[in-house]
């Protein structure tokens, strides 16, 4: 049986104008799930209410087989967190970040955050604030991964990175959890990242869950469907999601195995992650 290190079992939070309603999903050891959903669909709500950032209003979330409230101290030697945001202090220096940092993990290994230094090409006399964006994000990782973090909570960590750089970032993820004992939680716009790295995809849009379940399994469950605009009729259009039309023709989403039935007809593609939430969004407006 598989282990999860994650588990969000029927999670929900209200706010005035937003509701994360009933979220479950689980993200076994060993692999990369990736968190997607368009702006404000309740992405960064959830990693809070994973962090215990937010106090959720049910539901239950247990982290390494132990409630996330319950035993939050003794989870959190073990999460490494890197998100778009800077969390350090621009007039610090490295060797000033890890003696901050280090007190709070009783794991916190020197040598392991030394060898991160000189694998991610930082040096640990120069000031935060003179980094770029890049290695930021690689101080964070050096951090997380200098304390044994089992799990890595990414949010929005590619943000504002060229594609270099978010190439060695995706390089850097897969070599993390090659040995099948960590496991990553990457929520991104830039979903083809994930394509390249995630096993496991959660859709959230609107609060709600849309899916959660293998890459393939989300990528196999719907067709792109196109055709002449005078191709378009009133059954297929009830079975399209997000259909978009022009002068010359349209395009939607479509269920794959509903999509079968007019494969003589129209153009069927295999959709993007892109695609699917376009579509899908666009139906819910």
């Amino acid at each position: 049986m598989t282990e999860n290190y994650l588990e969000i079992h029927k999670v929900k939070k209200s706010f005035t104008d937003f509701t994360l309603n009933d979220i479950t999903f689980s993200l076994p050891k060993g692999y990369i799930m990736g968190l997607v959903g368009s702006n404000g669909a309740g992405k960064t709500t959830t990693i809070k209410l994973i962090l215990n950032m937010l106090e959720k209003d049910q539901g239950k979330i247990d982290i390494f087989g132990y409630d996330s409230v319950e035993n939050e101290k003794e989870i959190k030697q073990h999460i490494g967190v890197v998100s778009d945001k800077n969390f350090f202090v621009d007039s610090w220096t490295v060797k000033e970040i890890e003696k901050a940092i280090s007190v709070f993990y009783d794991e916190w290994d020197h040598k392991i955050f030394q060898e991160m230094l000189q694998k991610f090409g930082l040096t640990d006399h120069i000031k935060i604030g003179n980094f770029s964006r890049g290695m930021q994000i690689k101080l964070m990782l050096a951090c997380a991964f200098s304390h044994n973090a089992k799990l890595l909570i990414l949010d929005e960590p590619t943000s504002g990175l060229d594609a270099a750089a978010r190439s060695e970032f995706l390089e850097i993820l897969q070599d993390y959890i090659k040995d099948g004992e960590k496991s990553v939680l990457f929520s991104t716009h830039i979903t083809t990242d994930l394509e390249q790295v995630a096993d496991y995809i959660t859709y959230i849009e609107r609060g709600e869950l849309i899916f959660t379940g293998s890459m393939d399994e989300l990528l196999q469950k719907y067709v792109v469907i196109k055709g002449a605009v005078n191709e378009i009729t009133d059954e297929l259009k009830n079975n399209i999601l997000g259909i978009r039309q022009t002068n010359v023709g349209f395009e939607g989403l479509i269920g794959a195995e509903i999509g079968r039935k007019y494969k003589n007809k129209y153009i069927l593609d295999n959709p993007t992650i892109d695609e699917i939430i376009i579509h899908i969004n666009k139906e819910g407006r």
